[in-house]
């Protein structure tokens, strides 16, 4: 038979005669603006924590000696203790809950609404210790968190599978933390799907825009970042463009590296201690996060959003050692385990790269100059970190109102991603894998507060990010650690 046209009356009577699959898009829909909600509530938390350590910092500077390390083993102790699957960024536990290998069961121990809650306020602590961590990221987990447990409300045999619910959920924490709709989409497509199937992706990404439009409700409908003014091109913005270029991918690319090592676990002599003391371990990792805070005048404390404010405006006084410093204080952060992404950090320190360039090459057009070279290095930094070009571009695209440099920012994230595929593997499918080889061997839940037996399952796998090194550790008595050694195991983070 010839194809025909659809019969539009029919195609219509058939729609709206399944009563049960309207229910189902209603749920998925009211789930996405909970998603919302929740992620604008953890918004909120962050930027308040972080207001009253600021506060802090103020009024008694050298007080966060003390203060960042002590919180910081709390929150490490409490996340292993507690949560492990809360752990890092949580993108990488989002990425593992979707792989097929990974059963319900080991699922529950990367997403779900325990989850979401522990994240937001071990995240909200993290900001509140003054650590180089965004909530961006751990916005991911927090959504998928919640738009997981809309299955349970599902008929079964629903198109939105698990699945079709975590792609839309952790797309959607995008959305509302950037208050991007656009990204969350590209951002579902290109790291968490990879394809997105016919039959869902217009409930997806409807789900994903509707909680993009909660974030929009409740901050408005401006850009993260504000507005920049893009000077003429010429061929004189080409080689200071290159070269920030260049040097994101080399950076970025290192970084990536240096996390994901880290994470992984080295045969050396920090990577034992922090394998045997991981809550002594995150001390000194906060400690140092401290004492770089305060040689950087309070500039590296934080996710960095108002220093890159602070450069696109001309107002900033940062160092040239910014970038450096910055870079260190994030990796010791997410090393030390506590729950916090990178992705707002990442962003500062490629906004700093731009900002160096444009200071030493630009000449009498520093000032016009520099915005472009600061977005351009966002752009390029956090594709080079996280080989996500497409989100990246689109993510800096719409946080700088940047349209007029949508082809710059899709090479400079095209290129830097593609210096730093030399240099690394893509850090979060590393992140993950770590995660899902745990789970593939064991899928056991971890058996928080035993006195013995380490743990092998999956919430052990995704408390990688909380301080380990990707292999089973030893048994070890209560007295001899810093935490009952059911809490230790393979880690992983973000």
């Amino acid at each position: 038979m010839k194809n025909r046209e659809p019969d539009f009356f029919q195609n219509l009577q058939d729609e709206f005669s399944d009563g049960r699959a309207w229910l189902d898009r209603s749920i998925v829909l009211g789930y996405a603006v909970v998603a919302g909600l929740f992620v604008v509530a953890f918004t909120y938390l962050s930027e308040t924590a972080f207001e009253w350590f600021k506060h802090l910092h103020e009024i008694a500077p050298w007080a966060v000696l003390i203060w960042t390390p002590c919180l910081t083993a709390l929150i490490v102790w409490c996340t292993r203790r507690f949560f492990p699957g809360a752990a890092g960024s949580g993108i990488p536990q989002v990425m593992a809950a979707i792989d097929p290998r990974v059963d319900k069961k080991a699922r529950r121990h990367l997403v779900s609404l325990r989850l979401t809650l522990a994240k937001m306020v071990l995240g909200a602590a993290s900001m509140l210790a003054g650590l180089s961590a965004g909530r961006e990221g751990p916005s991911v987990q927090v959504a998928a968190g919640v738009m997981h447990d809309a299955r349970r409300w599902l008929r079964p045999g629903s198109a939105m599978n698990d699945h079709a619910l975590l792609v839309a959920g952790g797309a959607a924490g995008i959305a509302a933390a950037f208050n991007a709709p656009l990204a969350g989409v590209v951002f579902a497509i290109e790291e968490l799907s990879k394809k997105m199937e016919s039959r869902n992706n217009g409930l997806i990404i409807a789900a994903i825009v509707l909680a993009g439009l909660v974030g929009i409700s409740f901050y408005g409908n401006l850009t993260y970042f504000g507005s920049i003014e893009v000077p003429r091109l010429s061929w004189g913005v080409f080689l200071p463009g290159l070269v920030v270029v260049i040097l994101c991918g080399v950076l970025g690319g290192l970084f990536s590296r240096l996390l994901a090592a880290s994470i992984e676990g080295l045969p050396d002599r920090f990577s034992a201690y922090r394998r045997r003391f991981p809550v002594r371990f995150a001390a000194l990792c906060g400690l140092a996060v401290a004492v770089i805070g305060l040689v950087s005048g309070g500039a590296t404390f934080g996710a960095g959003a108002e220093e890159v404010r602070n450069m696109l405006a001309g107002e900033s006084d940062v160092s040239r050692l910014y970038v450096l410093l910055k870079l260190v204080a994030t990796w010791l952060t997410t090393w030390s385990g506590v729950p916090g992404g990178i992705f707002a950090p990442s962003l500062s320190i490629g906004g700093g790269v731009g900002h160096d360039v444009a200071q030493i090459l630009g000449g009498s057009n520093t000032s016009a100059l520099a915005p472009s070279l600061i977005a351009l290095g966002m752009a390029g930094f956090l594709a080079a970190t996280t080989q996500a070009p497409l989100t990246s571009f689109i993510i800096v695209m719409e946080m700088i109102n940047g349209r007029s440099m949508v082809l710059s920012l899709m090479a400079s994230a095209m290129l830097a991603s593609l210096i730093a595929r030399l240099i690394s593997r893509p850090l979060y499918s590393a992140l993950s894998a770590l995660m899902i080889n745990a789970v593939s061997k064991t899928g056991a839940p971890p058996q928080e507060g035993a006195e013995s037996a380490p743990t092998t399952s999956a919430g052990a796998a995704a408390s990688g990010a909380s301080g380990s090194d990707g292999a089973p550790q030893q048994p070890t008595s209560a007295g001899a650690g810093d935490e009952p050694p059911a809490a230790s195991s393979p880690e992983t983070p973000r």
